[in-house]
C-alpha cells in the first residue's frame, strides 16, 4: 500500500512540475505583463496612493469588515513558512539571483492582484450577516454567466485551502516544536486545534479581528529582526546587491556552475515569488470582496500593496538575513528555515533562535485561519443561505488541524498542488476575459483622482451594466 502511494506521489509530482513549469508559471507571468501594460503600470504610478488608501482603511460600520481587516486576512494567508523556509530553499537552489526574479514577479503580480481584487469588489454580493461575499467564483458567475464554472473553482479552493493547506500548516507547527523542544505532536495538535476552533467559530468576522492584529505585528517584528541583522552586517550590503544582480543574469562565475546559472536563478525565484504572493491564483480576492469601501479600486490598491508587503518586504527580509550573514555558499545542502534561523543567530546571538521558531509558528497559525476565511467565502457560494455549510466547514478545518499535526501527509501536499493549478488556471482565464471591467474601474477611480464615489449603473467607463449590483446611485458614497 505504501509503495503504491509513494509511486502515485512521484508520478503526480512529476506531472505537477511539468504543468507548473510549462503552463501555470508562463500564464501568471504573461498575465502580469499584460495587466501592467494595459494599466500603464498602475503599480508604479499609484504606488503612493496605495499608502494613502491603506492609511484610511480602518473604518467600517459595526458588524462589517474594514478594508484593513480584509488586507490583514490576505496578508495572514500569504505570509507563512514559505516566506522563511521557501526563500532559503530558492536561494540554495538558484543562488542569490533568485531574489532578483522573485522581485520581478512580485512587481508584475501587483498589477494582477489589482485586477482580481477590483473584480471581486465589483461583482460582490451582500450577505446575511451584513458583510459581503465575492471572489473568483462570484465574478465567474456574475461576470461570465457561469455558475457551474464558479462552482468548479469553489470546490478546488475548498480542497486546497480548506483541507490540504490546513493539514500542512498544522503539520509544520507540530514538527517544529517536536524537533526543537521534544513536544509530543498530539499535544501540539490539541492546542493548535483548540485555538483554531475558538477563532473560526465566529466565522470571517472573528478571523478578521484576530488577523488585523496578528499579521501586521508578526510581519513587522520579522522585518525589524532582518534590519538588525543587516545593521550588524552592514559591510556586506553592497556585495550582496552585486551578487543578486550579477547572478540573476549568469554574470557571476561562482554561481553559474554550481547552482545552474541564470536558468536556476530565474526558475527558483519566479516559483517562490508566485507561490508566496499568490497574485493571480484566485485566493486573495476572496478576502478582498468582504471589505466595505466607497470604490472597488480602493480595495484593489490595498490588495496590490499586499503583494508588495509579502514579497518585497517579508521575503526580501529573509533573503538579506541569509545573504548578509555569510553562511550561504554555492552548492550547499538545502536547509530551509534552519538556514534562515542560523543566519539570524550568527549576527544577533543564539537568543534569536527561539524567537525565530515562535515567528514561524505564528506565521503558520495566521495562515491557517486566513485560509479558513477563503474557504468560507466559497462554501457560501455553493450553499447560499444555509448555515449548515459553514458549520460543516468548521468541523472539517478543526479535524484537519488535528490530523495534520499527528499524521504524515505524503500525497496530500502533492494533490493540493494539482488542485491549486486548476484553481489558478480557471481564475486566470476569468480575469483575462473580464479585464475590461477592472480597467473601467481603474479609469473611473483616476477620473476623480481617487476621491469620487463609484456607481456601476450607466457608468461610461464600464463595458455594460451589472444585474442586481450593489454599486447603485442610491448607495453612492456609502461604505459598502
Amino acid at each position: 500500500m505504501n509503495s503504491m502511494m509513494d509511486s502515485l506521489k512521484m508520478s503526480l509530482s512529476g506531472f505537477n512540475d511539468h504543468i507548473y513549469t510549462w503552463i501555470l508559471i508562463p500564464l501568471l507571468i504573461g498575465a502580469g505583463i499584460y495587466f501592467t501594460v494595459r494599466s500603464k503600470g498602475l503599480q508604479f504610478r499609484l504606488f503612493g496612493k496605495m499608502f494613502t488608501v491603506l492609511g484610511r482603511s480602518r473604518e467600517a460600520k459595526k458588524g462589517q469588515i474594514s478594508s484593513f481587516q480584509a488586507f490583514a486576512i490576505g496578508l495572514a494567508a500569504r505570509v507563512g513558512t514559505g516566506n522563511i523556509a521557501g526563500v532559503a530553499v530558492a536561494i540554495t537552489l538558484g543562488g542569490p539571483g533568485a531574489v532578483f526574479w522573485m522581485w520581478v514577479v512580485a512587481l508584475l503580480g501587483m498589477a494582477t492582484a489589482f485586477i482580481e481584487a477590483a473584480l471581486a469588489q465589483l461583482f460582490k454580493v451582500p450577505w446575511r450577516d451584513g458583510t459581503y461575499r465575492g471572489g473568483p467564483a462570484y465574478y465567474i458567475w456574475k461576470g461570465l454567466g457561469s455558475w457551474r464554472w464558479g462552482a468548479v473553482f469553489a470546490v478546488a479552493l475548498l480542497f486546497t485551502y480548506g483541507i490540504a493547506f490546513e493539514l500542512v500548516q498544522s503539520n509544520t507547527i507540530s514538527n517544529s516544536l517536536n524537533e526543537a523542544y521534544g513536544w509530543p505532536t498530539w499535544l501540539t495538535g490539541l492546542v493548535v486545534t483548540v485555538l483554531t476552533g475558538i477563532v473560526i467559530l465566529g466565522g470571517i468576522k472573528s478571523v478578521a479581528r484576530v488577523t488585523e492584529i496578528l499579521a501586521p505585528a508578526m510581519a513587522l517584528i520579522y522585518i525589524v529582526i532582518a534590519l538588525a541583522v543587516i545593521v550588524m552586517n552592514i559591510d556586506h550590503i553592497i556585495p550582496v546587491f552585486t551578487n543578486i544582480f550579477t547572478s540573476a543574469f549568469g554574470l557571476n562565475e561562482a554561481f553559474a556552475g554550481t547552482t545552474g546559472g541564470v536558468t536556476a536563478a530565474m526558475m527558483n525565484g519566479v516559483k517562490r515569488g508566485l507561490y508566496s504572493n499568490e497574485a493571480g491564483m484566485g485566493s486573495a480576492p476572496n478576502a478582498a470582496s468582504t471589505a466595505t469601501t466607497i470604490h472597488p479600486a480602493r480595495q484593489a490598491l490595498i490588495q496590490s500593496m499586499g503583494v508588495f508587503a509579502d514579497t518585497m518586504l517579508v521575503c526580501s527580509a529573509t533573503a538579506f538575513i541569509i545573504l548578509t550573514s555569510g553562511l550561504y555558499a554555492p552548492g550547499q545542502e538545502v536547509e530551509g528555515a534552519t538556514l534562515t534561523t542560523n543566519a539570524a543567530a550568527s549576527a544577533l546571538g543564539d537568543w534569536i533562535q527561539p524567537v525565530m521558531i515562535v515567528l514561524v509558528l505564528v506565521f503558520c497559525f495566521s495562515t491557517l485561519i486566513g485560509n479558513y476565511a477563503y474557504a468560507e467565502v466559497n462554501m457560501d457560494y455553493l450553499f447560499p443561505g444555509k448555515k449548515v455549510g459553514n458549520y460543516f466547514l468548521r468541523f472539517v478545518v478543526v479535524a484537519a488541524t488535528f490530523v495534520g499535526a499527528i499524521a504524515k501527509l505524503g500525497l496530500v501536499w502533492t494533490l493540493a498542488d494539482t488542485s491549486m493549478f486548476f484553481m489558478a488556471v480557471i481564475n486566470l482565464v476569468a480575469i483575462l476575459l473580464l479585464g475590461s471591467w477592472a480597467f473601467g474601474v481603474l479609469r473611473d477611480f483616476e477620473s476623480t483622482n481617487g476621491e469620487g464615489a463609484f456607481v456601476a449603473v450607466d457608468n461610461p467607463y464600464l463595458p455594460g451594466n451589472i444585474p442586481d449590483t450593489i454599486w447603485t446611485k442610491e448607495t453612492a458614497g456609502q461604505e459598502h
